[in-house]
């Protein structure tokens, strides 16, 4: 049998291996805190691992599980491990490891959380973070050939969706016995693999592009079975775990992903051209313009370019200020890759735990707006747009 496409894995995936309830064609929510067994053997032999089975949803649950080996299969990956939100799925990375003493090579466009981490919280810890310039491979290919436990990217980034040259920085990473840690969350695994290209261990904020429907929180990390038991086990006993009604509204959502994602790949692009085209509009950042300072990386590692853009219009915050809320089809909400377009300024979503200074430092105008396609009629969208851009 050939292997199936990224469309059919989205809809088949994790629920084919796992027993049915009475009969039923979806993986049923179950909430069950604990998991009875009738004789002490039994028990033990699920408890080490030696059986197949679950012991307490903190751990192991059956939905969250059918949810984790979805994703697996969509990443082509050994195994996957779950948690309550993206940000918990990066941090239990972190966790697991990296030790005082240790060095992190990574960028200076990650995502607002992120960044904190990597300026706030590592540091303290005796941990030295390298941050680079996203766009200058060869100075984070000097830092990591310094030494490094880990190397951290994230392409497309959030929210200048810069690309980072995956298979480029993984050689520079092994060849100092680095661990490669790629968010995939802008992208997906219906426009990227990140492992397929050197990486480690690719995860994604669930919450997002996979879930797609904007009302549930989720984390997921994948990669080789060594690697994804040492998160697991970290996790496990940190307690991040992604609950179980969560995890099924993840796995409902991720149904149409190839849907929406090809959907949202098209109006993206013909947004972007539109925007770069519109006189009161200074900069537009997309993967998929001919323009865009790595266009060549993103076709070479990509097969469809996104659904997320950003743009800088003229007068810049004060301007975002009167230009958004005139939009009739975007939410201004902290969210992003939802069926619905939803759009915000880096200073109220992506980096609102950043200073001013912080968000300069990283190369974020103040008048920036970071715009998240969604699935709605292209030509809405850009008339949409159109007329709110005409109040400026």
């Amino acid at each position: 049998m050939t292997k199936p496409s990224k469309s059919t894995i989205a809809i088949w995936g994790g629920e084919t291996e796992h027993e049915a309830y009475e009969r039923s064609t979806q993986v049923p929510v179950v909430h069950s805190v604990s998991f009875g067994y009738k004789d002490i053997e039994t028990w033990h032999a699920v408890a080490l691992e030696k059986e197949e089975g679950h012991i307490y949803s903190r751990n192991t649950n059956p939905t969250v599980r059918a949810f984790e080996d979805k994703v697996k299969e969509l990443e082509g990956a050994e195994a996957a491990t779950s948690f309550s939100s993206g940000m918990a799925a990066i941090s239990n990375i972190f966790g697991t490891f990296l030790r005082p003493g240790d060095r992190i090579v990574s960028i200076k466009d990650s995502y607002g959380g992120t960044n904190k981490l990597f300026t706030e919280f590592l540091p303290p810890m005796g941990i030295e973070v390298c941050l680079c310039d996203t766009t200058n491979y060869e100075e984070i290919e000097a830092e990591v050939a310094k030494g490094c436990k880990m190397l951290y990217l994230e392409t497309p980034t959030n929210p200048t969706v810069k690309i980072t040259d995956i298979s480029r920085l993984a050689e520079a990473g092994k060849a100092v016995g680095a661990l490669v840690v790629v968010d995939n969350t802008f992208a997906t695994p219906i426009n990227q693999n990140p492992l397929e290209q050197g990486a480690d261990i690719v995860l994604h904020s669930a919450s997002k592009f996979l879930g797609g429907h904007a009302d549930a929180l989720g984390g997921v990390a994948c990669g080789n079975k060594e690697l994804v038991k040492k998160i697991y086990h970290y996790r496990e006993i940190n307690g991040a775990s992604l609950a179980p009604m969560d995890a099924y509204s993840l796995l409902r959502g991720m149904k149409t992903l190839s849907l929406r994602v090809e959907r949202q790949n098209e109006s993206a692009m013909k947004i972007a051209t539109y925007l770069q085209q519109h006189p009161k509009v200074d900069v537009v950042n997309y993967p998929g313009l001919e323009t865009h300072v790595h266009h060549d990386v993103a076709k070479k590692q990509m097969r469809g370019f996104g659904g997320m853009l950003s743009f800088s219009v003229k007068g810049g915050l004060e301007a975002i200020k009167v230009f958004l809320p005139k939009l009739n089809y975007a939410h201004m909400a902290a969210n992003l890759g939802c069926v619905e377009t939803v759009v915000g300024p880096p200073v109220v979503t992506s980096h609102v735990e950043c200073t001013d200074e912080e968000r300069a430092a990283a190369g974020i105008p103040e008048g920036l707006v970071r715009y998240s396609t969604g699935i709605e009629d292209v030509e809405d969208l850009i008339a949409d747009l159109e007329q709110a851009l005409s109040f400026l």
